[in-house]
């Protein structure tokens, strides 16, 4: 069983930037890709960011260029750098931990409270 916890949300203006964390409970390095969603209200969960065991990094359209996602696997921390953060970007950021490396979150097993983010204009 992984229990994950995400933290670093915020709110900030159109342009800034924040850092979030996801910390495990369990080691996840070798044995699971990693991934950041987001929800905003009224929309489905939708796939920010994963990186996959070996270290490969995918990203959803609208956030390449501007997020980046990365782990520690010795402090088993998933990380996600968001640079020029827009309004559309607002939503609830969830870590999920899983077998398969994809934006899809379907088969993602385990999955963190999530951490609102919230940009203004």
């Amino acid at each position: 069983q992984v229990q994950l916890m995400e933290s670093g949300g915020g709110s900030v203006q159109a342009g800034g930037s924040l850092r979030l964390s996801c910390a495990a409970s369990a080691y996840t390095g070798s044995s699971y890709s990693m991934g950041w969603f987001r929800q905003a209200p009224g929309k489905e969960r939708e796939g920010v960011a994963f990186i996959d065991s070996t270290g490969d990094t995918n990203y959803e359209d609208s956030v390449k260029g501007r997020f980046t996602i990365s782990r520690d696997t010795a402090k088993d921390i998933l990380y996600l750098h968001m640079n020029n953060l827009q309004p559309e970007d607002t939503a609830m950021y969830y870590c999920a931990a899983g077998s398969i490396a994809t934006l899809d979150p379907t088969p993602y097993s385990y999955w963190g409270q999530g951490t609102q983010v919230t940009v203004s204009s």
